[in-house]
């Protein structure tokens, strides 16, 4: 059995490391990307009302959106300062240490293409579809809908399976991340 280690004020702030930042920033990131992704949505959309999960969603997904490109601009900056051969390693993404920044990157691309590109059009479509409700007195799904609402509604679809799938890549690299760091370590 290992000597047990006594608590002092030095071992104490010496937590305080760029590997424990990296690995606050990581589970913080993949914490909040899973819980926003696959339990944080599900329970508002089965909760509120359409139109104010709606509201929700448009309030929610920036916030989650720009934290994600933070803590994964944070990662990625940890990670070239940490693994500085990358930089001269770029051009081979084979490399297990290079594959990280591509990972990171990834996460970093796919997230700012939801916040800067199809989140902002998702929601302009989504409040145009509401305001349109109003004017017909009918909701989207009424079988007799305007071609107008049905184009809505079909552009609708499409950014919500764009962002979708932006948001699945990005999880699916922050799971790839993750298990190359528990297994390889920083």
């Amino acid at each position: 059995m290992a000597q047990a280690e006594v608590l002092t004020l030095a071992s104490l702030t010496s937590l305080v490391s760029i590997k424990g930042i990296y690995l606050l920033a990581y589970g913080w990131l993949y914490g909040m990307s899973i819980w926003i992704s696959f339990f944080g949505g599900i329970i508002a959309f089965r909760s509120l009302p359409r139109h104010q999960f709606g509201a929700l969603q448009h309030r929610t997904f920036p916030v989650y959106f720009t934290s994600s490109l933070g803590l994964s601009a944070t990662l990625l900056a940890l990670w070239t300062y940490t693994h500085q051969d990358v930089l001269s390693n770029l051009s081979r993404p084979y490399l297990a240490d290079v594959a990280q920044v591509y990972t990171l990157g990834s996460v970093i691309g796919l997230q700012g293409i939801n916040q800067f590109v199809v989140g902002p059009l998702t929601s302009k479509t989504m409040f145009v579809r509401h305001k349109l409700e109003k004017e017909e007195g009918k909701s989207y799904n009424d079988p007799d809908v305007s071609a107008e609402m049905k184009a809505l509604n079909s552009r609708f679809g499409m950014l919500h399976g764009v962002s979708s799938l932006a948001n699945l890549g990005a999880v699916v690299a922050l799971v790839f991340h993750g298990l190359w760091i528990g297994n390889a370590g920083l």
